[in-house]
């Protein structure tokens, strides 16, 4: 498998030579070389007026960046615990027994290396890798294992290994608006050019629609500050670097409903009047660049992207895609923006805000996938029939994805106020004894809170929803999560850089048999510490599960434990009150709002 030859040069020409371009120009040489040669990124900085530290800073920042040599073939299994619990581990040991590769080494021939990275996003469809970082495949077994090592053996392109290998299904198995009957295209944009800019402005409010990365910021606001920010620009990005373990919902969104995600973008430059819309797709999902390319170049074809769109005289707006690298806290407006300006992922000090000074440093209003998605829908059926889904405080459909110990995992799409016990009934869930909703940083519920409620008023969600019955180990769930956010941290500040990797290595300890009730006072300390001193929520959210683990499932850790001994007096749920008001945040992770 040799590299294709390629001129520097013309690459360079081709991203305008612009430093903003970064990030994709180093994309583009790794795929060439398979890695990133010293000479090169010297190359690069001169090219782009930028300084040889700068360049290095940025190669080193992104985990898919690598600038010393990993093979011809870079095989990443997906970690996430959800592919662990289906035998990802075992595989991985048993391909790097066939091709006698050392983890995270490269083979001495250059042939190869095996290694794991963080959640791929393929939870339903699990487990799950990467190869080069850009080819799939999925539905792993040993049999398919020991096939692929022959492939690399005999140096066959992974673009030529078996097609059934690389299918990812969308796998919806409940449709509600966003999932369901989709409109026609361009019929979003036309009904928002009838209202006017101010008028689909105010529908949006009237919908009452918040933010479905997460946060959920109200869209309507976040739109106004936007476009009363004064500029000689304004920008629309949407956020599709979906990181979060156990989320997959934008991918499917981003692969079969991409018209209703690139409609409510151009509506929302309407509203903000930009000129320039960007695409910010998580480095994971790199495979999908082409058709959404292809999507992209039908909608200018039809009128509904560049000069004059829909023939309305002066609304110019186009949309660019900036695939990532590898890197979690990206998944961060503010990080994101950084990485678009061809920079490391570092989160941003706020205030400013990105509505006021973004990208290039003009008023950039950033959404979610899901958000554009409901903008669409909302601009063809009204701001008060969306208002007139789910609750007062929630209104609408949230996308919901499914893995874990379920039947049926896949996309659930139900109205806000669904019940938690719902969505296990619907996909099948036996003996379930937890649900980790929104992710590691979101929330750990026991079979007592089945009846809750999702919604911004009760359980926050960014969309993942893992299942455990009651075979698996909480302790090893809580583990797992606090090595992802140990390896995903950015690195900026010192108590999340240091504390999170503290936590990791604490619970190693635990795992082992050596722990005892002060390390689980350790762990509760640095959880307290990281929430008040971080640079932003990446470190302050690392601890909730394991504070949710010890507080709903202690006979796990003791069991899983044996020397783990509470010391007397030590009284759990007082220190889980203490830290939550020490630390402003309720048992969702989420922040307490205050009145100004």
């Amino acid at each position: 498998m040799k590299p294709i030859a390629f001129d520097m040069d013309v690459l360079l020409d081709r991203h305008q030579r612009s430093p903003q371009r970064l990030v994709q120009i180093l994309r583009e040489i790794q795929a060439q070389k398979g890695w990133l040669p010293r000479e090169d990124l010297a190359g690069v900085a001169n090219a782009l007026k930028l300084s040889l530290a700068h360049v290095e800073g940025v190669a080193g920042f992104y985990r898919f960046f690598h600038r010393q040599p990993v093979g011809q073939y870079r095989v990443l299994f997906s970690d996430n615990i959800t592919d662990r619990m289906q035998g990802s581990e075992e595989m991985r040991r048993h391909l790097r027994h066939i091709l006698k590769v050392e983890h995270h080494t490269m083979r001495a021939d250059g042939r190869v290396s095996v290694a794991a990275t963080s959640c791929t996003g393929m939870c339903d469809q699990g487990p799950a890798l990467l190869v080069n970082h850009h080819h799939v495949v999925t539905r792993l077994t040993p049999g398919r294992i020991e096939h692929m090592a022959a492939l690399i053996e005999r140096q066959v392109h992974p673009s030529q290994w078996p097609a059934e290998w690389s299918r990812v299904d969308d796998q919806i198995r409940l449709a509600n608006v966003k999932l369901g009957d989709q409109p026609a295209p361009g019929q979003g944009i036309a009904a928002a050019l009838a209202r006017g800019a101010q008028g689909m402005l105010d529908d949006i409010k009237r919908s009452k629609l918040r933010g479905r990365g997460g946060a959920g910021y109200a869209t309507g606001t976040k739109w106004q500050l936007c476009r009363n920010a004064r500029a000689d620009a304004h920008y629309v990005v949407c956020n599709a670097d979906e990181g979060e373990p156990g989320t997959f919902k934008d991918r499917v969104l981003l692969s079969s409903y991409a018209d209703m995600v690139f409609e409510g973008m151009t509506i929302a430059a309407l509203v903000v009047g930009a000129r320039q819309g960007l695409v910010y797709l998580r480095g994971e999902y790199r495979y999908l660049l082409e058709p959404l390319q292809a999507v992209l170049q039908r909608r200018r074809e039809q009128g509904l992207l560049g000069a004059s769109i829909q023939g309305q005289a002066g609304f110019d707006f186009d949309i660019d895609i900036h695939v990532g690298a590898g890197a979690y806290v990206c998944g961060e407006e503010s990080a994101l923006i950084e990485s678009l300006e061809g920079k490391r992922g570092t989160p941003r000090i706020r205030p400013p805000f990105p509505v006021e000074c973004g990208y290039l440093d003009r008023p950039t209003t950033v959404n979610n996938v899901e958000t554009f998605s409901a903008v669409a829908h909302i601009a063809v059926h009204s701001g008060a029939w969306w208002a007139g889904i789910g609750t007062a405080q929630s209104t609408g459909t949230k996308i919901h994805s499914v893995s874990g110990d379920c039947e049926r995992p896949g996309l659930y799409e139900y109205p806000f106020g669904t019940r938690i016990g719902r969505i296990l009934e619907d996909c099948g869930a036996r003996d379930t004894q937890a649900v980790q909703v929104g992710g590691p940083s979101g929330i750990c519920l026991s079979a007592l809170e089945f009846g809750r409620r999702i919604g911004f008023e009760d359980v926050h969600t960014a969309g993942a929803f893992m299942v455990f019955d009651r075979s698996r180990d909480m302790f090893d769930v809580a583990h797992n999560f606090a090595h992802f956010f140990a390896h995903e941290s950015c690195g900026f500040c010192t108590p999340c850089r240091v504390g999170t990797e503290l936590v990791s290595r604490r619970m190693g300890k635990l795992k082992r048999g050596y722990g005892s009730s002060e390390d689980v006072q350790v762990l509760y300390e640095l959880d307290k510490l990281m929430h008040g001193a971080t640079h932003c929520g990446l470190g302050a959210s690392a601890c909730n599960s394991l504070r949710d683990t010890i507080s709903k499932f202690r006979p796990s850790y003791e069991q899983h434990l044996k020397s783990l001994h509470f010391a007397p007096g030590f009284d759990m749920d007082a220190e889980l009150s203490q830290a939550r008001l020490a630390t402003g945040r309720d048992d969702s992770g989420a922040h307490l709002e205050t009145l100004a």
